[in-house]
């Protein structure tokens, strides 16, 4: 008899604390708004959800309109840890100039990672975010895809993470890709015109397939030995270049008629640093200024060819020119 009252009571007392909170629920949504609400909710939310011990880090493809170092990096130093048996899906690619087949993370996998007993787990993620309107009663809507990769560890490993880890991968990454670097040709093409109505050109680019390097070139060994020597000792220097507060560059001047080789020794050049080579030619340059900023569009370590630079620059005599001006004063 004690039993049944005492269970008779509890379900007495659950069903009006549950129909007072139901009243008291039915209230909050008539006079709180939604948005005081949802933040009301979510906040209790936080109170009652355990805390956790990891930090995720967001990498994203882009940094404004710039290009995220660290997730180009993080793309090529992904590719050489070994794959979890989990993993379900991965991307395969493959290119004529490459010698093995690339496999890389597809969307929402993961891969682990150790660093001095740091255990990170790396995630790839893939989003499209949809932007346009319409217009004419048809839609016009184009889509993006948004990439990111996140990288998550224990939250007392952050200062390790972000101040080894992280430069272990950017330098790891550099590395891979001076090895398997493709030298490019630039060529400079017209593309359109700014607000000033001046043209406006930019830099096209294609693999060099040139095959000629120090080895098979038919060139004096003296003179193969002495140009060979002066690229590494040029290269090895460029901190005295700094330190001494010079121009970190190096001018050769070929010249000869054509078919003796000057193109092919270009390219020899190139493919011995791996260096990617800018073609541009003075006939399409109409000011100072317009050598100045094709200049500063080129990148370090790069060589930049200036073809029949005879042909194309109007070479004035300074003495008659200096003659010709005192005889007008």
């Amino acid at each position: 008899m004690t039993t049944t009252t005492t269970a008779s009571s509890m379900f007495s007392a659950y069903a009006s604390f549950a129909g007072s909170m139901m009243l008291v629920r039915s209230m909050a949504n008539q006079l709180i708004p939604d948005p005081i609400r949802s933040y009301l909710y979510s906040k209790l939310n936080y109170l009652f959800t355990p805390l956790s011990s990891n930090l995720t880090m967001i990498i994203d493809e882009l940094s404004g309109a710039a290009r995220n170092q660290v997730y180009d990096a993080a793309e090529v130093y992904l590719k050489t840890i070994a794959i979890s048996p989990s993993t379900e899906r991965l991307r395969v690619r493959k290119t004529s100039r490459q010698k093995s087949i690339t496999i890389a993370m597809h969307k929402d996998e993961q891969l682990s990672d150790i660093f001095h007993n740091v255990k990170l787990t790396w995630r790839f993620k893939s989003t499209e975010a949809t932007n346009g309107g319409s217009g004419g009663g048809r839609s016009n809507k184009k889509s993006a895809e948004k990439r990111h990769f996140e990288l998550s560890f224990h939250k007392k490993h952050k200062d390790k993470v972000i101040d080894s880890y992280l430069p272990h991968v950017l330098a790891r990454a550099d590395a891979i890709k001076e090895e398997q670097k493709v030298v490019k040709l630039y060529s400079r093409s017209l593309c359109s015109y700014d607000d000033d109505m001046t043209m406006i050109s930019s830099w096209g680019s294609a693999n060099m397939e040139h095959p000629s390097t120090f080895e098979t070139m038919a060139l004096d060994p003296e003179m193969k030995k002495m140009i060979m020597e002066d690229l590494e000792r040029f290269v090895r220097r460029r901190e005295f270049y700094k330190k001494a507060g010079k121009a970190w560059k190096r001018g050769y001047l070929l010249y000869g008629p054509p078919g003796t080789g000057k193109s092919s020794l270009i390219a020899a050049m190139a493919n011995y640093l791996k260096y990617d080579v800018y073609d541009l030619e003075l006939a399409s340059i109409y000011s100072n200024h317009e050598l100045r900023r094709v200049l500063l569009s080129t990148t370090n370590r790069s060589i930049l060819v200036i073809e029949d630079i005879d042909c194309t620059v109007d070479l004035k005599n300074r003495k008659l020119k200096d003659k010709d001006l005192s005889s007008r004063t």
